[in-house]
């Protein structure tokens, strides 16, 4: 399965229109944003899991990371409250689940083959002072990407300009840049040598983005 595949081009998806589709595991759902592959993928999805719901136990071959949208996603390693930012790399495993049901934002097998680096961090935490308006917490950052997390006062301009593309999920809040509004849930990937631009709405903005990752995208190898 191919969606959103031809990474030269630009998509921006209001997520929360599209249809949940059923996962192979019972009371999970997903919302799939792009995909290279089957059940074995390069993928970027929102997935819901329902009360008492979880996955069978398994090794991330390709590692994944998520943010916990709503809800508190659970595993044996612990619990992890919405606003919560997961890396999971290559050779780490758990069994993952949620007693009262959550919705995350999750990407699979987008990590360095030799990535080892597992944590979880409270995004809020980690935010640093406001400039002209705009704090900023840098999640991750290596020599593929740099993953981000921004709060932004109402009518505080953003801008991004990384090279290696740029990638955004809007929390909470409004933005408007490019021709476009971007509200709660929308989610748009802009292509190598790409810059973004925006303007937070009445309400401010909190956002979620990665750059620079993808000249890296390419389907899994098992």
């Amino acid at each position: 399965m191919e969606l959103n595949s031809d990474f030269s081009q630009k998509v921006t998806i209001d997520t929360e229109t599209l249809d949940w589709v059923p996962s192979p595991m019972k009371g999970v759902d997903r919302r799939m944003l792009d995909r290279i592959g089957d059940e074995v993928a390069r993928a970027t999805s929102i997935v819901r899991y329902a009360p008492a719901s979880k996955f069978s136990a398994h090794t991330h071959t390709g590692g994944e990371e998520f943010i916990v949208l709503e809800g508190v996603f659970q595993d044996e390693h612990g619990d992890y409250p919405a606003g919560t930012y997961v890396r999971n790399p290559p050779t780490t495993a758990h069994t993952p689940g949620a007693a009262e049901g959550c919705v995350i934002f999750v990407k699979l097998w987008q990590f360095d083959a030799n990535d080892r680096t597992q944590f979880r961090k409270t995004m809020a935490d980690e935010l640093g002072a406001p400039l002209d308006g705009v704090a900023t917490a840098v999640l991750h950052e290596d020599t593929r990407e740099t993953v981000r997390y921004q709060e932004l006062a109402p009518g505080a301009k953003l801008s991004l300009s990384d090279a290696g593309g740029i990638e955004l999920l809007v929390l909470s809040g409004s933005l408007t840049g490019d021709g476009e509004i971007l509200t709660k849930g929308s989610w748009t990937r802009l292509p190598d040598g790409a810059a973004f631009t925006a303007t937070a709405g009445t309400d401010g903005a909190k956002l979620w983005s990665k750059t620079g990752h993808l000249p890296f995208a390419k389907a899994p190898t098992v």
